[in-house]
């Protein structure tokens, strides 16, 4: 090894010791055991400018293995990111940039939030379902606008989590060559050795998977290059490159042992490990040469860029249409008219919002090219396939994703997509299985991912299928998810409606969608409020009340509120003054202002009924103590729809019961 390489090397890792010395929290053993390959990994194969983290042909990297974020935050700080030494002295600190896992930030050059573990790797994918599909939309000879791969650092845990064998299986299915993942194999998890739960082969099972695997010592910087160029060269397979490597390397007592992942070495071990290194007993000491040779990295990427820029400029002028519509994706819009593509429904007419959902799709596709995606093998009954875009296969690319029985890695895989910062990802699947996806919905939230997620089969009016298939807790524990917005359109109009809003939200929308058929609100002629009241969460639906002072309100989503429709009706040949208010997103209505949320809900009105088939929980926030819920506390049962609806007790009559019942107290 070099001197200079060894320099450089041993500045990572003693920047992550100080840091996590400081802190007195940190897991200093994946730094120590991986600062060689990522060494190499980022000055020799990535391609990317610390003075531009934006700069759209960059190379990917994903530290899947976020618990060893100082090795990230030491190598962003030295190559020249906006990672100053300050952020490297507050690691793990209030408002600090480095954080204790990575969190997105672009700004800082942080790709992706990583931390639970798979979830990195799977994003990853996502990002090279985007490379590829950018890459068939706008490449012409000569013009290799999109070129860029998807680097990672993963882990043992890594591999054990289920969302990466989802992800590794589509990837090697689809043929994503643009990923190239270092595989830091050091056998050691919190518990002890790896064979105490993991002795498969690894590499033979990315054999299987189609993956091109290759093993190397991740201490031999001239074999850790040659493997980053032969990934490099694989075009039609994934690379995985196993390195064999010691967490905490170096260290006297801890190498190889589980008490180096999770813990400060302490300060007798960080004298002795500096001793061993031949390192000055100073804290965040950066020698001058180590930095001017990663600094390097600073005039490759300007270089990088400017030569891109210059072939960008020739691109224009030789393909202005598609330079047109690269502008359009880079700012988010869409084509002129999208607006008026979307299709009004006829009154009168019967039709499950999941069916309006596909008929949207399909109409406004042509105007939103930006859109990509589909379902976990559920596409017939999720109405999520477009036709006239093409299948995403590993011959091309198109717009419509058959990702499998992958809920968990769609859900990634939508992160990673929209990631890519040109892409508007959608993926279906059941309500009730989205709880298969949660982990990654829950990162879609956090990060606040552009993406959609279209789940059907929204109630116990599932029917037949039973209480496997019929959600009841799954609305409750979206909508506790802080950031993601959660809409269940009543009819097809305001699935339009929701529609519109989830493409220009730039966040994650859920769309909780009907099987069964739903009238289409003749809103006109029964003096109902417009379908895109959807849009502030709540809206008054129905309102006969004198002067606006109704003597009770009935509030609902999705198909219950035709139910409290029929009700109010009943009620009001009862001379009840009624108001019919549609909740179809609860944090949106929240996010109002108060005046306007004091006038669907007037605080004076404390006579309120909710409806909605599914659990109670969260709906007194809304109701208030004096309210009343019928809601389903309980599983389902396996019976037709419209049977289950009735045994529950959502019925008009019980409705009214329940009504007169509040009225009277």
């Amino acid at each position: 090894m070099a001197r200079i390489d060894e320099l450089c090397i041993n500045t990572i890792k003693m920047l992550a010791v100080d840091a996590v010395e400081k802190a007195n929290s940190g897991h200093p053993g994946m730094p120590l055991g991986d600062a060689a390959m990522a060494y190499v990994l980022w000055t020799k194969a990535l391609r990317h400018n610390p003075k531009n983290p934006v700069w759209q042909n960059r190379d990917r990297f994903v530290l899947s293995a976020g618990h060893g974020s100082m090795l990230l935050y030491s190598l962003l700080h030295l190559t020249g990111y906006n990672i100053s030494l300050d952020d490297i002295k507050n690691f793990r600190q209030w408002g600090s940039a480095t954080a204790g896992h990575p969190e997105i930030s672009r700004a800082h050059g942080i790709e992706t939030t990583t931390g639970p573990l798979g979830q990195g790797f799977a994003t990853g994918v996502g990002m090279a379902v985007a490379e590829k599909r950018l890459r068939d939309l706008f490449n012409k000879p000569g013009f290799p606008v999109i070129d860029y791969n998807i680097y990672g650092i993963t882990s043992d845990g890594d591999m054990m989590e289920g969302v990466q064998s989802e992800a590794a299986s589509l990837a090697g299915h689809l043929g994503l060559g643009k990923i190239i993942y270092l595989y830091s194999d050091n056998k050691i998890t919190i518990e002890g050795a790896t064979d105490l739960a993991f002795s498969e082969d690894v590499g033979a099972r990315y054999t299987a998977y189609g993956w091109h695997v290759q093993k190397v010592d991740g201490y031999d910087l001239t074999g850790i290059a040659k493997a980053l160029a032969a990934a490099k060269k694989e075009k039609n397979r994934p690379s995985l490159i196993i390195a064999r490597t010691k967490i905490a390397q170096g260290c006297p007592t801890l190498e190889n042992t589980s008490k180096a992942h999770g813990a400060p070495l302490g300060a007798e071990e960080e004298r002795l490990f500096k001793q061993f290194c031949s390192w000055p007993n100073k804290k965040f000491y950066v020698p001058r040469e180590a930095s001017s040779e990663m600094l390097k990295a600073v005039k490759r990427g300007k270089a990088d860029e400017a030569a891109w820029d210059a072939m960008m400029a020739r691109y224009r002028k030789k393909y202005p249409e598609l330079a047109a519509m690269w502008d359009n994706f880079n700012s988010g819009k869409f084509s002129d008219g999208w607006e008026e593509a979307f299709p009004a429904f006829k009154p009168g007419d019967s039709i499950a919002t999941r069916s309006a959902s596909g008929k949207v799709l399909n109409s406004i596709a042509p105007k939103t090219p930006q859109l990509i995606g589909g379902s976990a093998d559920l596409a017939p009954s999720n109405n999520t396939y477009v036709k006239g875009t093409g299948d995403y296969t590993r011959e091309r690319s198109g717009a419509n994703i058959h990702f499998g029985i992958r809920e968990h890695a769609m859900g990634a895989i939508l992160n990673g997509i929209s990631l890519s910062g040109m892409l508007l990802p959608y993926g279906g699947t059941f309500l009730v299985f989205s709880d298969f996806l949660r982990p990654s919905l829950r990162l879609s939230s956090l990060m606040q991912t552009h993406a959609v997620y279209v789940f059907t089969h929204d109630s116990v009016g599932v029917g037949e299928d039973g209480p496997t298939h019929q959600p009841i807790e799954q609305l409750a524990s979206q909508r506790a998810m802080p950031g993601l917005m959660v809409m269940r359109p009543a009819e097809a109009n305001e699935t339009a409606e929701a529609w519109k809003f989830a493409l220009t939200h730039k966040g994650p929308t859920s769309l909780v969608l009907s099987r069964q058929n739903l009238p289409v609100l003749d809103r006109k002629k029964d003096g109902y409020g417009p379908a895109a009241g959807i849009k502030k969460g709540a809206y008054v639906l129905s309102d006969f009340s004198p002067k606006g002072k109704p003597e009770l309100i009935l509030m609902g989503s999705g198909s219950e509120v035709h139910l409290c429709l029929e009700a109010a009706r009943v009620l009001r040949e009862k001379k009840i003054n009624v108001r019919v208010v549609n909740m179809a997103c609860w944090r949106l209505f929240d996010l109002q202002p108060q005046a306007y949320i004091n006038k669907v809900l007037p605080p004076s009105v404390e006579k309120r009924l909710a409806v909605e088939a599914a659990s109670p929980f969260g709906w007194h926030k809304y109701t208030g103590t004096k309210g009343v819920v019928i809601g389903i506390d309980h599983f389902g049962a396996s019976a037709p729809g419209k049977v289950v609806f009735e045994k529950f007790g959502f019925t008009v009559e019980n409705v009214v019961k329940k009504a007169l019942a509040l009225i009277k107290s």
